[in-house]
Formats: structure tokens, sequence, C-alpha cells
């Protein structure tokens, strides 16, 4: 039987190139995202349209779910149809996030705060919460695995972008407590920490500090170039794997060497 994941935040970017390289290996995965813009967010999020371009590449292998990460029930109808459609959940990765910002913490929105808290971490806590229960209830050996998508920003700070950079310390903190509490069950939580990655996100990161374009952001890699989306979701796609199973509440970079020094 194929093991089966969770993808959060599929519709476009680090989230859509996880949903292909997990079907690559050998999984089916159901692919989730809002689909909607948000108020309170400065850019155009993922739609249906791009979130059902994603699945459409993986035939049987794939399907598509509209749902918001701050909705716990949401995340539960997610976990129960992976269960429903595919028979089991292996693995869950918490990709969807969103950033807002551009102006020092004490000038930000509450409700850019609080969408940018209650997407990127808030919303990791609640695909875990629903994912964990049927973890568990897999046979020993368990191969389970939690990965949550944090940020090269979750191991530094950066100017303007406060509220992006707690959250994204929140989920390399959120799966090192989770991984204590899962010890010994064959269950695994770690975080991937990508660099700036030729994604939508970036490209409002780059609008948020006045860039033309976010071509500006390589030079602070030491690969001197953006990381594509296939090489975070590389390292998720391991970690996902029963390969991994010596690893737990890890926080892995990916980031070009951007936080080398």
């Amino acid at each position: 039987m194929r093991r089966v994941a969770v993808v959060t935040g599929a519709g476009r970017g680090i989230g859509a190139a996880t949903v292909d390289a997990l079907v690559a290996q050998g999984l089916s995965v159901v692919a989730v995202d809002r689909c909607r813009d948000d108020a309170a967010i400065p850019y155009a999020l993922a739609t249906k349209k791009e979130l059902d371009a994603v699945v459409g590449r993986h035939a049987e292998h794939a399907l598509a779910l509209v749902g918001d990460v701050r909705s716990a029930s949401d995340m539960r109808l997610a976990v129960e149809t992976a269960v429903e459609h595919f028979g089991r959940i292996d693995v869950a990765v918490a990709a969807a996030g969103v950033i807002a910002g551009g102006e020092p913490l004490w000038e930000m929105a509450d409700a850019a705060y609080d969408a940018v808290i209650d997407i990127n971490l808030h919303g990791t806590r609640r695909l875990f919460d629903a994912a964990v229960p049927h973890l568990l209830r897999i046979g020993e050996p368990r191969q389970g695995r939690l990965i949550g998508v944090s940020s090269a920003a979750g191991l530094v700070g950066l100017r303007h972008l406060s509220a992006y950079s707690a959250a994204k310390h929140g989920v390399i903190g959120l799966v090192k407590g989770l991984a204590c509490d899962l010890a010994g069950t064959g269950v695994t939580a770690n975080a991937v920490c990508p660099g700036s990655t030729d994604t939508p996100i970036l490209a409002a990161s780059a609008a948020l500090y006045g860039l033309e374009d976010s071509e500006a952001f390589a030079e602070h890699q030491l690969v001197g170039r953006l990381l594509r989306p296939a090489e975070p979701a590389s390292l998720i796609a391991w970690l996902a794997s029963e390969a991994s199973s010596g690893v737990t509440g890890a926080a892995l970079s990916v980031d070009g060497g951007m936080t080398a020094s």
C-alpha cells in the first residue's frame, strides 16, 4: 500500500513542489490550500485553479481539498479525507505560509500580525493536532512523519519582518517540543528552514522592502542564486521517507548558505 501525505499550502511554491516530490517518491497526497485571498495579506494568494493544476499532474495519486489551516475542523477534514480516500495517513507537511510587514513591529496592523502568526504557526499546530491521533493508530513499527516548513527567518531576525520571524521561530520550537512528546512512538517531528526561494512569497517580500524584484535576495546566499522550490521540497521528501527515521526534533536548513555566518 502506498504511504499517504497531507500537504498544506499546496497551491504553489514550496507546497506545490512538495506534492510533486512526494508523489514521485511513491506517496499519495491530499493537497490542501485556502484558495482565496485574505484582506490582511498584501498580495494575492493561491487560487483553486493553481491547486487543481498541481493535483492534475498526478492523476489518481493526488486529491485537491480547499481548507484553511486556521480552522481545526478543516484540518481534521483534510486528515479524514486522506484516511477515507487513500486508506491511511503517514505524513503531514505544514507548508502553508504568508508574509506581511515592511514596517517596524510597533507600526504593524494587528490584523496583519494576527494573520502571519495564525497561518504560519497556529496553522502548523492545527494540522499536527489533526494528524497525530491517526499516526499513532498505525501499528508498530510506525513511520509517521510531521514536517513543519519554517524559514531561515526562523533562525535569525529579519528587519521589518518581526511577526514572520516570530512565527517561523515558533514552528521550530513547536516541532522540537512535539518530537519530545512523541518519543518512542516511531513518529518523528522536524522543521525545514528554506532560504530565499523563487516563490510568490519571496516576490511579496521584495515588494515589502521596495525592491524591483526578488533576485536582489540572491546576494545573501553563498550559492549566489535563489533556490528553486524543488530544492527545499527534496529535503521535505527525504524527511517524509522511512530513511529519515533517525532524525527528529531537528531544524534542517536548505538556505543556500544564508545562515552560515
